[in-house]
Formats: structure tokens, sequence, C-alpha cells
């Protein structure tokens, strides 16, 4: 075998990831965030806000289920043994498997809820300060 030498042209640059790139739009589609949340495992890891905690999401899945016309960017839909539900953009929803709170580690989402217990309706922090937090009408 011999090396062969990249050419210099289309040769680009990759910047470091900044760890605003790790924070959710729940504005995206379920499956741009879904990707994202694979792409960042191990590091930086996507990571979302509730209140005053800090929340990493390590694995998701896209869920059939379609958001309701009534629930925001972010809005937790469904909370169970599976998993936590969120609604995203394109009246898409993301069923969240892996989580893990600031300090903790990573856990299934039926260990995670056992300590963390979360609710329908409780709205996961939306990364787009900019972005309209409810869609338009």
């Amino acid at each position: 075998m011999s090396a062969t030498p990249q050419p210099a042209e289309g040769v680009t640059y990759a910047h470091k990831i900044d760890k605003h790139e790790a924070a959710v739009d729940w504005s995206q589609p379920a499956a741009v965030i879904e990707r994202r949340i694979r792409a960042f495992d191990p590091f930086p890891g996507v990571s979302t806000r509730l209140g005053d905690e800090t929340v990493k999401l390590w694995r998701s899945e896209l869920d059939s289920c379609l958001r309701p016309s009534d629930a925001g960017y972010g809005q937790i839909l469904l909370v169970n043994d599976a998993g936590v539900t969120v609604a995203c953009g394109d009246g898409s929803a993301l069923r969240l498997t892996e989580l893990q709170r600031a300090g903790g580690k990573r856990l299934p989402a039926r260990e995670f809820l056992r300590g963390f217990p979360l609710q329908a309706g409780q709205r996961f922090d939306s990364a787009a300060a900019t972005t309209p937090q409810e869609p338009a009408a």
C-alpha cells in the first residue's frame, strides 16, 4: 500500500465546537435535533434547561405522535417509562430515552424519572432566544 496525499483543493477547516452549539433549539424539526444528539455524543453532549436545571440529552428517537397545534416548542407532551416526548418544530415530536442531570450520570428515561419527575405540560427552554416559543397562528 502506498500513501496518497490529500489534494489541496476543496480542503476546509472545521472549527472547534462551542458550548452554545450544544444547546437544543426546540423549534427545529425532531429529526434535526435527534441527529444533533447523536453527533454530539460523547462530547460535548446536547443540553437543555428546565427552569434552573440543566439536563443533558444522550439518546432519543423520533416519535410518531404529532405535536398538538396548541403545544409550544419544547413542551413535554408525554412522560412514561419509554421516555419523555417533547414538541419540536414542523409539528414533530421527539422521545428522549437517555438523560442526565447536572452532576449526575447518564440514565435511561425510566431511571431518570424516578429522581427527577417530569409532567406533561412542562416546557424545556429553547436555545434560540430570538426564535418565537409559540408557532405562528
